[in-house]
């Protein structure tokens, strides 16, 4: 990043308001914004009372939502509409999770950023909380800069009523499906690519589970994606208002109103198709095991546990190795976007690694959350604090990422890439 006076003002000046907002979580927070079990108040009464006049909803739905909590897995262009649904209806409680950092490209659809924020690189969680904060001041926004894992997609849907699909790929997609069905959570299913969308509420108990309807992991993938299909923004809306509808109506209790059906639709040529979804399938491990969802979802207090285990603070990289693996590294190839994500057992010193890099001649940017390099080979490296992640950009070879890793960083990989 070029060292320009003014520029390091206005960078400092965003961040900053980022970086506020993230620290009045938890209990700070919970002083001035929706507590579980509060009434709605007379400001509350003011704020939504256009929604509260649609009679479906009325000043108990809004009760209701004031005490809700959901996870939003994914903070992209379905993540960020979604997110904004959900901070303007009022929902008490939004948890948002993203692993990816703002670029140029996102602007064209993902409504919650802006050029700053690309130009920064910030995290698309960090962003995308601090203006649902602007948004609505009297909600719980936590946010959370990770990859969903298998290690930690339980925790992260701990104490909420509904996670909301926002992902960008399968692997995540059937893992949260699953951890839902297990849990006994309601998974509202959204995904778009081109002009065209789907969506379904899948319900545990109800439902079959997003495994049992689209296949696993390598049928799903043959689909196309944005990065290889394209994506207009209209069809985006569209997805993420039919999953925010269906939102709105479990939270508030008309569950009786829940759409039933899988929804696919075209915008370019127009086309609309519905089908009944079908019941659990006895056969299947997930959904024919599902326990049902509890009347008010799981206890509103197992939602402070869950983050403050989960939050990634800056002691957690106080005295990180100095080795880029400890272990085997473990290296996803992001579909479509020639990047490789490098997963470490450990934090990477990244104080260390940025001097290394200014000493190689590359470009950083830098912010509270990451490093990106820019080399003079057209390869970008993204060191997330505290999460021993790093992107690889301008790569689609596992091989390739963790050699280009290890000899960014002069250090020979010894123990072996594991590819997932």
């Amino acid at each position: 990043m070029a060292d320009d006076p003014d520029k390091e003002c206005g960078m400092a000046e965003h961040i900053a308001g980022l970086t506020n907002g993230s620290e009045q979580t938890a209990a700070g927070r919970q002083k001035e914004t929706a507590e579980p079990g509060r009434s709605a108040d007379r400001t509350d009464m003011e704020r939504y009372s256009r929604q509260i006049r649609f009679t479906p909803i009325g000043p108990e739905g809004q009760r209701r939502l004031l005490e809700a909590s959901v996870l939003i897995v994914g903070a992209g262009a379905l993540g960020a509409s979604l997110a904004q649904h959900m901070a303007r209806a009022g929902v008490g409680r939004i948890r948002i999770v993203d692993r990816d950092f703002v670029e140029p490209s996102n602007l064209q659809r993902q409504t919650l950023f802006d050029e700053e924020d690309a130009r920064l690189a910030l995290p698309k969680a960090a962003a995308a909380a601090a203006k649902l904060r602007r948004i609505n001041s009297g909600i719980a926004i936590e946010e959370h800069v990770a990859d969903v894992t298998s290690a930690n997609a339980a925790a992260l849907a701990e104490g909420v009523q509904l996670v909301l699909d926002g992902t960008d790929n399968a692997a995540t997609r059937l893992l949260m499906s699953d951890v839902c069905f297990a849990l006994g959570i309601p998974f509202l299913y959204g995904g778009a690519v081109g002009a065209s969308g789907m969506s379904a509420a899948l319900v545990p108990g109800e439902t079959a589970c997003l495994r049992c309807l689209i296949g696993g992991e390598q049928e799903a993938a043959d689909a196309g994606t944005c990065e290889t299909e394209g994506v207009i923004s209209p069809v985006v809306e569209l997805v993420a208002a039919l999953q925010a509808a269906e939102a709105l109506k479990w939270l508030t209790g008309r569950r009786e109103a829940l759409r039933r059906t899988w929804i696919s639709a075209s915008l370019w040529p127009s086309e609309w198709r519905e089908w009944r979804l079908p019941g659990p399938s006895r056969d299947c491990a997930v959904c024919g095991r599902a326990k049902p969802p509890a009347e008010s979802g799981l206890p509103m207090e197992r939602a402070e546990a869950g983050p403050k285990r989960l939050a990634v603070r800056e002691e957690a990289s106080a005295a990180p190795s100095p080795r880029p693996a400890a272990g085997p590294i473990r290296a996803a190839v992001l579909c479509g976007r020639d990047t490789v994500q490098l997963t470490l057992d450990h934090p990477l010193p990244l104080e260390r690694i940025e001097e290394r890099l200014r000493a190689d001649g590359c470009i950083i940017t830098r912010n509270p959350w990451l490093i990106r390099a820019e080399t003079g080979d057209g390869r970008r490296f993204v060191v997330f604090r505290g999460e021993g992640r790093v992107l690889v950009q301008g790569v689609s070879d596992a091989e390739e990422a963790v050699r280009g890793l290890t000899e960014l960083l002069h250090q020979p990989n010894e123990e072996g890439v594991t590819v997932r």
